[in-house]
């Protein structure tokens, strides 16, 4: 069976998700058979794997982190919020059910039996699984249903390392906390790390052997605050603070920047479709759910939801709906993905109340589409040809292919996470998915909008810099050839962040306490 190495934190956003991504690059490089674990996540960011299951976008990370392909058993569990009907309860990879919080805590032993045959399953095929924790180990009120920090911990027989965030301030009251709350089971915490610390080291040092004095326990490392690491990130936490300090245009007009609007959902979904977008040299992007940024941008996009029954009605209340017409009349670019695909069109039908009581809503009208929810998801993985031969609806891809100046050839790699289907003017791609023989058609265009429900459509370069491109023509300015390569800088960011864990951690005590 494997070794383990698990990753806790003082609270959620201490970093524990990078921290085991950089152990997980950091053991490869060693030559060692390694993966992720983490029990249970709640997280709207997901990612397909390649059987078709769907799994937290962290674990996605880590195990190309550790250079191994992405399995559902690295996060048995996934919680994704749903509103006031609770979560969406997805166990190895494929959904169970919406439950509330009483009724998930009572489906737990269930529950730990998924996560059990995971990490067994896993320890047969690694010889070292680095597993990440949840929240904080310490809320007392939620330790007798605990699945994923101290409960496997002890069934990993890890040592675990405790991640604080000093950036958030009080972080020696949140290690010493932590352990006084946890009482015995404080015994598996081996040493602490402080991430995010930006100051002088020589002022920290006396904390450091305060809390070692205090709790019997060292810290091991002192990590540097990383700005503009390039790595997608776990939750909406990071999001929330670019969103806000991203109202304003920061570069004013005229600044050569193509202005990429996002509209901020409540339930936005995988956010990190637009991670590419956002590295690119020429790009500003913004979350923003100000009129005046909606209609001053040069790209607007409707990004993904796990609620879009809920989020197309806050469109609504907020006014958003007319500005993203105005948008449109403009002739300013608007783009739906997935939830903001259906969003576009028509009407979306909820026949089975699969996301709220609501059954029928009005879309926004700029699609002729139609949205049936149906009760399973659509979760594959999927190569996207843009479609030159049309479709029975009469819709191609050719004027895309016009407009964006790219190949016929090209080929687009993405994924799909979707309840129910869509029907109407369709036919911009021509999806092969994973484990299905027959292509299927995908999206939908009128002049200046169209949609899609490939997730990951931006990390492919070609396009990404067409799209750029044809709004640099608009705008008068010069095309730019491809910037970067996505993959690359992924690759790249990995093995920058690996570093900076490497030369600020005692290394030979993580061995030690792995017994490696």
């Amino acid at each position: 069976m494997a070794k383990a190495l698990m990753i806790q934190g003082t609270g959620s956003g201490a970093g524990k998700s990078l921290i085991a991504a950089a152990f997980c690059r950091i053991f490869s490089d060693m030559g060692i058979n390694v993966a992720p674990f983490k029990a249970q996540n709640m997280a709207l960011n997901s990612y397909i794997t390649g059987e078709g299951g769907e799994i937290g976008r962290a674990q996605a990370l880590q195990a190309e982190a550790a250079r191994v392909p992405a399995s559902v058993d690295m996060n048995p569990i996934l919680l994704k919020v749903s509103g006031e009907t609770g979560s969406q309860v997805i166990v190895h990879g494929k959904v169970l059910e919406t439950m509330r919080a009483q009724e998930y805590y009572a489906f737990r032993q269930e529950a730990w039996k998924a996560v059990a045959a995971s990490y067994k399953r896993l320890a047969q095929r690694h010889d070292l699984l680095v597993i990440e924790g949840a929240g904080s180990p310490a809320e007392i009120n939620l330790m007798n249903v605990d699945i994923v920090n101290m409960a496997v911990a002890k069934h990993a027989k890890a040592p675990v390392l405790l991640v604080g965030d000093i950036d958030k301030g009080g972080v020696f009251a949140s290690l010493y906390g932590t352990i006084k709350l946890l009482g015995r089971d404080s015994r598996h915490i081996k040493a602490f790390i402080i991430n995010k610390f930006r100051g002088d080291l020589a002022i920290l040092k006396p904390g450091l052997d305060m809390i070692r004095d205090k709790t019997g326990k060292p810290v091991i490392g002192v990590l540097p605050y990383i700005f503009n690491i390039g790595l997608p990130e776990e939750d909406g936490l990071s999001l929330q603070k670019n969103a806000k300090a991203g109202l304003p245009n920061r570069n004013g007009s005229g600044s050569g920047k193509v202005r990429i609007v996002v509209a901020r959902l409540k339930y936005i979904a995988n956010f990190t479709d637009f991670d590419p977008l956002a590295l690119e040299p020429d790009v500003e992007l913004i979350y923003s759910d100000n009129p005046a940024d909606i209609e001053g941008a040069d790209l607007v996009i409707v990004p993904g939801s796990k609620n879009t029954m809920k989020d197309l009605a806050a469109l609504k209340e907020l006014g958003l709906d007319e500005s993203i017409k105005k948008a449109y009349e403009k002739g300013i670019q608007l783009i739906g993905i997935c939830g903001g695909y259906q969003m576009l069109g028509r009407k979306i039908h909820d026949p089975y109340c699969v996301e709220s009581s609501c059954k029928a809503a009005e879309g926004l009208g700029l699609l002729n589409i139609e949205t049936t929810f149906e009760r399973t998801k659509t979760t594959c993985r999927a190569e996207a040809a843009i479609n030159t031969s049309g479709a029975a609806s009469g819709c191609t891809g050719r004027a895309l292919l016009s407009r964006y100046g790219v190949p016929p050839s090209l080929l687009l790699k993405g994924y799909e996470i979707h309840m129910g289907g869509s029907k109407g003017d369709i036919g911009l791609f021509t999806l092969k998915r994973a484990f299905e023989s027959e292509p299927v058609m995908d999206g939908s265009e009128n002049k200046n909008c169209w949609g899609t429900y490939l997730h990951g459509i931006f990390e492919n370069d070609q396009l990404r810099r067409g799209i750029i491109n044809s709004i640099r023509a608009r705008k008068g300015m010069s095309p730019l050839g491809q910037t970067y390569s996505y993959a690359e800088t992924k690759e790249q960011a990995i093995d920058s962040l690996a570093k900076i864990v490497r030369e600020n951690l005692d290394m030979d005590f993580i061995k030690g306490a792995i017994r490696l």
